[in-house]
């Protein structure tokens, strides 16, 4: 059952308020969205890699050189359509969400920390002044 007009701007207005509040958060959902075809295509993908990992056991097997590197481009190139179809962010409809205002997100807010060797360095020096050493 379709939604009316009005559910139809709420769920817009909605989606507008997540945007504009949180849009890492938004766009992380937005692109988790699965692709129309994506499922085909990994399924293509998947069949091709086995496919090569076959002709890569067949050119191992009799020795043929071209086909065992026929073999592993064509298993090379199915995990490649695998991977890059069900990999997050993939999706085009992240390029279609709608601007958000340009506001410093909470990482940018935040002030530097030194680095992780700082940090240790830091701790270990709390420890050892705690210790009495």
């Amino acid at each position: 059952m379709p939604l009316s007009e009005h559910e139809q701007r709420l769920l817009e207005q909605m989606e507008r308020a997540l945007y504009a509040e949180d849009p890492k958060f938004a766009s992380s959902l937005r692109s988790a969205v699965p692709r129309p075809g994506g499922r085909r295509r990994a399924a293509i993908g998947v069949l091709t890699a086995i496919v090569g990992v076959g002709l890569l056991i067949t050119g191992a097997a009799t020795s043929l050189i071209p086909i065992g590197v026929l073999g592993f481009l064509v298993m090379l190139g199915g995990t490649v359509l695998v991977v890059t179809t069900l990999r997050p962010g993939s999706a085009p409809a992240a390029a279609a969400t709608p601007s958000a205002p340009n506001r410093p997100t909470a990482a940018a807010k935040a002030p530097k920390q030194g680095g992780f060797m700082d940090r240790v360095e830091e701790r270990f020096r709390k420890r050892r002044e705690g210790d009495g050493l």
